[in-house]
């Protein structure tokens, strides 16, 4: 018996030198076909690097990998920590397809990685591609608003959404590299590159370094597309154009939260359409509502890059005759309404911004731009406040922003409809912990709101309407209404009905600077107060790791079904585009 304890724990020790090394890119990386990216080594302790042996498929790394890597004596943390050794080697591209076995020795320290280096098709499956996101999109938040857009009679729907008759689909997993939970960074990043990553890493391998801009970086498909085509590239959000989903597109950070820097990585690029909020952080720090810390007066140099600007839905149709094929839309210094606020309730900051286009609006004008070029484009379309207004727990906020996220993908249809070489993707990048339980009955007798909730056979059907035909609900305060409930949050109080004085605010902080229920809300008649079961540091609901659902339709789309990891959806994208072709003289 000790023999056997001493081998295991030989082995046990082995174990872990093996893994102190650490390998970019990871483990069961894909990797397009002469997409460039950077290779980096972290070694556990200090090395020499004449004890350093890296080799690829069996062979030095320099035969395979064609350059010589920099070899960092002694990488450092946050005060000068030294963290170990490193090799690093930048723009590395691989252009044959295959399997390529990394291993890497140093002393003790081992480590094997394997990498898919996959090719695509010469020629092109579709002419364009419109990526259409629901950040944070999850089941009930359709079926929601199924019921709220289209009404339900005898259990049947009374209609259906566009989003619907998609005819591929797939599962897709969202977990980051570090975790089984998510945020938009890494979900959108994996979708946008083909790498999975950390949570609130864009475009990079998230490395032990303090610096944000040193991770090791993969390529994005915008820079893919600048490099392989003559195709147009179009961004279109709700929010603010720095945040995790569009800036996923084009940026190389570790900290979602670089926001003027990601800015300027949004310029180097220069997609031909740029619509949504986030005109803070284009504007010099000496302008009124500038959250930059330097002069550079972004707004200026996409002008004289040929852009036109519009800040309002009507400026945004004047720049849609200018025929530049280029244009700027910055619509809000922050994050745009949600459209319960922005076209009904006229609530949140609309009274600052009262003249915000929708998504279907910016969603009809960039296809009518970035049509005009005859290579064809690839555009991303987010639905941004379904998930800003899930995670205060705004239910209804967030249902009706799915019914404008699906009119979008109407808009969209419609436009493949009489483009066939379009292919269409529709999906989520995580979901909310968020259930459809039944109905609130405000008609059923008390003023106990708990027991105004219908289940099983008692929640019978909503009352919804839609008297003009518009497709969202005449209101949504109807006396019997969906009840959406949610998994997981801060204290709060529940009261049973739609916020219609502005977005949910359930928890606030208290001098602990812990996060305790909004005490505004324990006066609205029948509230109850819900116990939180996250940390209390967090005022609102966070994501859930469920799949999330992806459908598609179009040339390539048949490339979507059973389960999916988020960095596969890239490896459809590619081929659909065949950028492991060179389409540019």
């Amino acid at each position: 018996m000790r023999t056997i304890l001493a081998a295991l724990a030989a082995t046990t020790i082995l174990a872990g030198a093996a893994q102190a090394t650490t390998v970019y890119p990871l483990d069961r990386a894909t990797i397009l076909a002469g997409s460039p990216f950077d290779f980096k080594v972290e070694f556990d302790s200090v090395v020499k690097p004449e004890d350093v042996k890296v080799t690829v498929n069996g062979q030095d790394y320099k035969t395979i990998l064609g350059k010589d890597a920099e070899f960092v004596a002694e990488e450092k943390g946050k005060e000068d920590k030294i963290l170990g050794s490193a090799l690093i080697l930048r723009g590395l591209t691989i252009p044959t397809e295959g399997a390529y076995k990394v291993e890497v020795t140093s002393g003790s320290e081992t480590k094997a990685v394997t990498w898919d280096v996959y090719n695509t098709a010469a020629t092109p499956k579709a002419k364009n591609v419109i990526f259409m996101l629901g950040d944070g999109l999850s089941v009930a938040h359709r079926t929601a608003a199924r019921i709220m857009s289209k009404g339900m009679t005898e259990g049947k729907a009374n209609g259906r959404l566009n989003m619907d008759d998609l005819d591929h689909m797939a599962f897709i997993g969202t977990s980051s590299t570090e975790a089984v939970a998510t945020d938009s960074a890494n979900t959108m990043s994996a979708y946008m590159t083909g790498h999975k990553t950390a949570v609130n890493a864009l475009g990079v391998y998230a490395d032990r370094t303090p610096d944000s801009f040193d991770d090791p970086k993969v390529e994005t498909i915008a820079e893919a597309l600048r490099r392989q085509t003559k195709k147009s590239i179009g961004i279109v959000t709700t929010s603010e154009l720095q945040d995790a989903t569009p800036a996923a597109v084009v940026s190389h950070t570790r900290k979602r939260a670089d926001k003027p820097e990601i800015t300027g990585m949004m310029f180097d690029i220069k997609p031909d359409v740029v619509l949504g909020g986030g005109s803070a952080y284009f504007l010099g720090k000496d302008t009124p509502g500038s959250k930059r810390k330097d002069d550079k007066d972004y707004v200026k140099l996409f002008q004289e890059a040929g852009y036109t600007l519009a800040t309002s839905k009507s400026e945004l149709e004047t720049a849609s005759g200018t025929n530049t094929g280029k244009i700027l839309g910055l619509f809000h210094t922050g994050n745009m309404d949600a459209m319960l606020d922005r076209g009904f309730l006229k609530k949140g900051t609309v009274d600052k911004f009262p003249d915000q286009p929708g998504l279907v609006d910016m969603t009809k004008t960039a296809l009518d731009q970035l049509s005009k070029n005859p290579d064809g484009f690839f555009l991303m379309v987010e639905a941004a406040n379904i998930d800003k207004m899930s995670h205060p727990l705004d239910w209804d906020r967030a249902v009706v922003e799915t019914i404008e996220f699906d009119k979008a993908i109407g808009v969209a249809r419609e436009f493949a409809a009489k483009h066939p070489d379009t292919l269409i993707v529709v999906t989520g990048d995580h979901t909310h912990g968020v259930s459809i339980l039944g109905t609130v009955d405000d008609e059923k007798p008390g003023t106990d709101m708990r027991e105004k909730v219908g289940t099983y056979a008692a929640a019978g059907f909503p009352n919804y309407t839609d008297e003009n035909g518009d497709g969202y609900p005449d209101k949504i305060d109807v006396t019997r209404r969906l009840f959406l409930n949610a998994n997981n949050g801060p204290d709060h109080y529940e009261t049973f009905r739609p916020k219609l004085d502005g977005p949910f605010v359930p928890a606030i902080q208290n001098e602990k600077k812990e996060y305790i229920a909004n005490e505004e809300y324990k006066t609205v008649p029948g509230a109850v107060f819900v116990e939180g079961n996250i940390p209390r540091e967090g005022d609102s609901g966070v994501h859930a790791v469920d799949d999330v659902v992806l459908q598609s339709t179009g040339p390539g789309s048949e490339g979507f079904k059973g389960y999916m990891e988020q960095s596969d959806v890239y490896h459809v994208l590619a081929d659909a585009f065949a950028l492991g072709a060179k389409q540019t003289n």
